[in-house]
C-alpha cells in the first residue's frame, strides 16, 4: 500500500445529504426541507441554554443525569434504561457498532431513514432492503427477510419521508416473529406528533422484551435540532453494552440543560402539536384540491407526489418553489423520484407553498 486505505466497504457508502437550505438570489427563504418546528424551542429551554454559558470551562456530566432524570420523569421510565446521545443518529450508529460485524445482516425498509443503511455498512455488515406496501412498513416482508445472519431490524414509526405509521398490533406481531437475538429498533422521531389510538412509540414493547429498542429525538417537536440531542430506551444489558463504547462526554452541557427544560415544558409541546394538526389537515386538503396526491401523514410533514407530465414533475416543481423562496426536500434517494416532502411550517410559509403550487399546477382562478 502506498497510502492509508479505508477498510473494505467504506467507500461503497453513499454519504448522507441533508435537505438544502438556500435559494440563491431570493431575498426571503422559507426552509421546509428538514422537518424543523416553526415554533422554535420552549422559552425555558432557551433560558437554560443561556444559563449554561457561564460554565463552559467545565466538562459536561458524562452520564447526562439531569436530562435522563427529566426524560424518566415525563415518560414514567426507569432512568437506568435511558441512554442519551449526540442526536439519535449517534445512538443508531452505536447500536450497529456494538451488535453488527462482517457477515451479519441488518434489515431496513425501502423508504426507511437513509442513516440505517449507512450505519449498517459502516459496521461492515450487509443491509437487506425489503419492500413497503402503500408507503407503509410491511411486517410480513420483514419477517420473510430474516435469516440466520440477521442481527437487527430498523423500523421508522412513523416513517420518514412517508409520514405513515404501523399500528401497535402489527409492531407486536413483528417482535413476536423475530428470533430472540434480533434487535428490533423502533425509531420514533416523530412520535410526539401522532394522535392515533392504535399507535405506540415503543415504551411498552421495550419494557416487556429483551430485544426491543426505542429511539427518540429533541430535534423535531422540541425545536432543539441545533443542539443534537437524542435518547434511547432499551433493556439494561443493551444500554450497558453501548455505554462501554460511547464517547465519555458525547452530550454537551448546554444541550443537557436545554433538553431537560424542554421536555418538562409539555404545555409548549402541546402548542406545537396543535399548530401542526391544524395545518397538516389544511395543507393536505389544499394540495388535493390543486390536483396533487399526498400520502396521508401523522407527522409534521407531507409527501407530495407530482404527475408524470412534462413541466409538472417534482424536479420542476422544486425549481419553481425554490425560485420563490420555498425550499422543500427532494426525496429521490428514498425511492420517490417524482415527489417532494414538505415540512409543516408557519402560517405564512404554508399558505405561500399552497399558493405557489396552485400557480405551478395552473390552478389559479
Amino acid at each position: 500500500m502506498t497510502k492509508p486505505t479505508p477498510r473494505p466497504g467504506i467507500l461503497d457508502i453513499a454519504a448522507y445529504v441533508p435537505g438544502k437550505e438556500h435559494a440563491p438570489g431570493v431575498e426571503r427563504v422559507f426552509k421546509l426541507s428538514s422537518n424543523e418546528t416553526p415554533l422554535g424551542p420552549s422559552p425555558t429551554a432557551i433560558e437554560a441554554f443561556k444559563q449554561s454559558a457561564g460554565h463552559l470551562e467545565l466538562y459536561p456530566d458524562g452520564q447526562a443525569t439531569a436530562l435522563r432524570e427529566a426524560i424518566a420523569e415525563v415518560h414514567g421510565l426507569n432512568m437506568a434504561n435511558i441512554l442519551c446521545g449526540n442526536g439519535s443518529d449517534e445512538l443508531l450508529g452505536l447500536l450497529c457498532h456494538v451488535y453488527l460485524g462482517p457477515g451479519d445482516e441488518g434489515i431496513i425498509t425501502e423508504h426507511g431513514f437513509l442513516v440505517y443503511k449507512i450505519q449498517i455498512m459502516g459496521a461492515g455488515a450487509t443491509p437487506v432492503v425489503v419492500n413497503e406496501k402503500n408507503c407503509t412498513v410491511d411486517v410480513d416482508a420483514i419477517l420473510a427477510a430474516v435469516t440466520e445472519k440477521t442481527k437487527i431490524a430498523f423500523i421508522a414509526n412513523p416513517g420518514n419521508p412517508t409520514g405513515t405509521y404501523v399500528p401497535v398490533s402489527e409492531i407486536r406481531r413483528l417482535q413476536a416473529g423475530l428470533p430472540a437475538h434480533v434487535i428490533l429498533v423502533l425509531d420514533a422521531a416523530y412520535a410526539e406528533y401522532v394522535r392515533r389510538n392504535d399507535y405506540e412509540a415503543g415504551i411498552e414493547l421495550v419494557s416487556g422484551n429483551r430485544n426491543v429498542v426505542m429511539t427518540r429525538t429533541f430535534s423535531k417537536v422540541y425545536g432543539l435540532a441545533a443542539l443534537r440531542i437524542g435518547w434511547l430506551y432499551a433493556p439494561a444489558e443493551i444500554v450497558d453494552a453501548m455505554n462501554r463504547v460511547r464517547g465519555p462526554f458525547n452530550l454537551n452541557a448546554p444541550a443537557i440543560a436545554a433538553g431537560a427544560a424542554a421536555i418538562r415544558d409539555q404545555a409548549f409541546v402541546e402548542t406545537a402539536v396543535t399548530h401542526n394538526r391544524l395545518w397538516l389537515e389544511k395543507v393536505t386538503e389544499a394540495l388535493a384540491e390543486i390536483g396533487l396526491d399526498v400520502t396521508p401523514s401523522v407527522t409534521n410533514f407531507v409527501l407530495i407526489h407530482f404527475p408524470d407530465v412534462e413541466g409538472k414533475r417534482a424536479a420542476e416543481a422544486d425549481a419553481f418553489l425554490t425560485s420563490r423562496g420555498y425550499i422543500l426536500r427532494a426525496v429521490r434517494g428514498y425511492g420517490f423520484a417524482n415527489s417532494l416532502r414538505m415540512t409543516i411550517g408557519s402560517d405564512e410559509a404554508n399558505l405561500g407553498v399552497i399558493d405557489a403550487l396552485r400557480e405551478f399546477m395552473g390552478r389559479r382562478g
